[in-house]
């Protein structure tokens, strides 16, 4: 063992967790290891010597990696080995990202890395509130400035008990998934997924779990970063230099006024461009290597006066109350082809959402460190360049359009219909056609109407809103903003999104730019957007009052049933002989998963699924003596009988006797190869199925 080794044993949630420092990772500025039951996370952290060259923000990297020995398994794929982040491995570096960003020193430029590893994972322990403790500790114990430390925790709602971190069970029952990190004296981080819960059982949640989260923050402080914690480097920070911030303020101040004295976003931006063109020109000769100091004068100034209008005022930058939502409109069946279609206008951020259905074998396969290896309600967000006016190529989704798509799914998915009710795979896709400010609460609203239109049975209408903040540091005074614009979330403090239903909340995510929240402003926020929704809500459904009855005339009819499942062959026959007859004969898709759920789907004739679905029925139907089958003759021996298939490769024998009341000399005089017939069956013997002749179809 190494002499710097040193191991801490606390609780989170009454369960014992384990940090190793000292042992790995020993050229790092931190690094931890963190165990709980048999799961275990690795962190380290890692900062630049000198600041990255020409930096204007805080280049700060989180990732998260999924090992899959951590739950023994080899990766997919050609190469055999870990690729791209999952979609649920990069949601898991924002999560860790957000809370540790703002509490990074100002004028920070160094690079700074942190990678999380998840190296072993029982279904019990969730890695990803460990990797977030970890990532805490490791930066508290590193010679890197950040005023942390910081706590995380998973809060769930079970049978009305809240419960820190839950077991795989608890997951399962609980009405609440909320992922919480903070500071020892206020929330830092919120996202979380519920079941319509009220506006109180969320606040409680989250107070529950900022009581564990003081704990974990107390602990580190007090305990492991005495122990193990290095110096923090001293760094020179970049700023303003007071002489040109004053010659700056002295100069522009009364020019801003102008600029920001008009509430239309176009005439405004010219006026700021207007100013800040003739500010620099003013001084370029005075101070010829500042221009970039010059500029961040500007905004911090204008940073400022649009706070002072909004905290003092109540004047917003576009003539609105601190309450007031921006003039929605929306429309729906937009495109003829899609399954289900609507557009959704707040102000000018704008969402195309699309809705496409298809058969259950559809939905996204997964690969990753828990139990989940598809998702059969798939939301998607895309973010192009033209919805903000900008030239910018196409490009693959990145970190925020992954987290943003998340979301949505995540406020939506409460209110969509189970399998049972609705045998369908779901597509929802957002596309932002215009941006500024909340468009994942847009595409909220959005993909509800695009539902609604495609005749999705969802369970109720789901809104959100975003929500603001100008807080007075020095006083701590605050004004919540009802439906933010691009300016106000950058200049605020705040984005608090909140989406749910008339009854309840099914999804929040907070994040923030000051050393954390309280919860009277929780309160406020919460109740201040329900508000809102509900105002929302009441546009969505004048668009869309009701969801479709009957699904366009482009969607699959799919049905679904049970099957014994050991009559799964029966149905597939030798090397997909018999299930390919069905489909050729039906113009279907079949798909039988090994439970024994039968999917069938018809593309524009109905009538073929339920055809489908009497066929494979007679298939795995065990005869019995009077049952009654329509069959088609296949086999003739003239003397004795005519052999009729009741159902893909099962058939029985008409006897001549059993042909007519009358006696007949030969088969062939009252039926041929390929004669549709009705027969009745009037014995199950060893030998087969001896059927009587009521008619001939065909």
């Amino acid at each position: 063992m190494t002499p710097n080794y040193k191991e801490f044993k606390f609780e989170i949630g009454g369960r014992e967790v384990i940090v190793e420092t000292g042992k790995y990772a020993e050229q790092t500025n931190g690094s931890c290891v963190v165990r709980c039951g048999e799961t275990v996370v690795m962190v380290n952290v890692c900062m630049s010597e000198k600041p990255r060259d020409g930096m204007d923000f805080f280049p700060l990297q989180v990732d998260y990696e999924e090992k899959m020995f951590a739950v023994g398994k080899i990766p997919g794929g050609f190469k055999r080995r870990e690729g791209r982040a999952s979609d649920k491995a990069i949601l898991t570096s924002r999560l860790i990202d957000r809370p540790l960003r703002p509490l990074f020193p100002k004028g920070l430029f160094n690079d700074v890395v942190v990678i999380a590893t998840a190296l072993s994972v029982e279904p019990d322990v969730s890695p990803e509130p460990l990797a977030m403790v970890g990532s805490s500790i490791a930066l508290a114990i590193s010679d890197i400035p950040w005023a942390g430390p910081t706590g995380s925790v998973v809060v769930g709602l079970v049978d009305g008990q809240y419960v820190i971190n839950p077991d795989a069970k608890q997951r399962e029952k609980s009405v609440i998934h909320l992922n919480l990190a903070g500071t020892k004296d206020a929330i830092l981080m919120i996202e979380a997924g519920a079941d319509e819960v009220t506006n109180d059982e969320m606040v409680g949640a989250i107070m529950f779990g900022h009581k564990e989260i003081a704990k974990i923050c107390k602990y580190i402080e007090e305990v492991i970063v005495p122990a193990v914690g290095k110096p923090k480097r001293e760094i020179e920070l970049y700023h303003v230099p007071e002489n040109i911030d004053a010659d700056v303020r002295a100069f522009a101040s009364d020019k801003l006024d102008w600029a920001l004295d008009t509430f239309d976003r176009e005439e405004r931006q010219n006026r700021q461009d207007q100013v800040d063109a003739e500010t620099v020109e003013h001084f370029k000769d005075v101070y010829p290597e500042n221009i970039r100091e010059i500029k961040d004068s500007l905004y911090y100034l204008t940073k400022e006066k649009v706070r002072a209008k909004i905290f003092d005022k109540g004047i917003r930058p576009d003539g609105r109350g601190l309450k007031d939502v921006r003039p929605i409109w929306c429309e729906r069946s937009v495109l003829p082809r899609a399954h289900g279609s609507a557009v959704f206008t707040r102000g000018q951020t704008q969402t195309l959402t699309t809705c496409t259905l298809d058969m259950l074998a559809a939905a996204q396969k997964l690969e990753g460190l828990d139990d989940e290896t598809e998702k059969r309600y798939m939301h998607q967000y895309n973010f192009p360049g033209y919805c903000t006016g900008e030239a910018k190529a196409l490009r693959s989704p990145g970190r925020r359009e992954i987290g943003h798509g998340a979301l949505a799914e995540r406020a939506l998915l409460p209110v969509i219909p189970s399998i049972e009710e609705f045998p369908y795979a779901i597509r929802v896709v957002n596309d932002i056609l215009s941006s500024n400010g909340s468009s994942s609460m847009a595409s909220v609203c959005g993909s509800t109407m695009a539902l609604m239109d495609a005749g999705v049975p969802i369970k109720a209408p789901v809104a959100g809103v975003a929500m603001g903040l100008i807080k007075n540091a020095e006083t701590g005074e605050f004004r919540v903003l009802t439906d933010i614009q691009g300016l106000e979330d950058f200049l605020g403090d705040m984005d608090f999104k909140v989406a749910g239903t008339t009854k309840g909340i099914t999804a929040i995510q907070m994040d923030i730019k000051i050393k954390g929240i309280s919860e009277e402003i929780m309160h406020t926020a919460i109740e201040q957007a329900n508000e809102g929704r509900k105002f929302i809500l009441s546009k969505m459904l004048a668009c869309v009052p009701e969801v479709s009855p009957e699904l366009s005339k482009y969607a699959p009819r799919i049905i679904s049933f049970k099957i014994d499942p050991e009559k799964i062959g029966d149905v597939v026959g030798k090397q997909g002989k018999v299930i390919n007859s069905i489909i050729a004969e039906t113009g279907t898709k079949i798909d039988i998963e090994e439970d024994g759920t039968v999917c069938i789907a018809s593309y524009g004739d109905p009538v073929g699924a339920e055809k489908a679905k009497a066929i494979v029925e007679s298939i795995v139907h065990d005869p019995e003596v009077g049952d009654m089958f329509i069959g088609r003759v296949v086999r003739i021996l003239s003397q004795t009988g005519a052999f009729v298939e009741f159902a893909p490769g099962k058939d029985g024998m008409i006897h001549i006797s059993k042909m007519s009341d009358h006696r007949i000399d030969k088969v062939e005089d009252v039926l041929a190869l390929g004669d549709v017939v009705k027969v009745r069956i009037i014995k199950i013997g060893e030998k087969g199925i001896d059927f009587k002749l009521l008619e001939k179809l065909s």
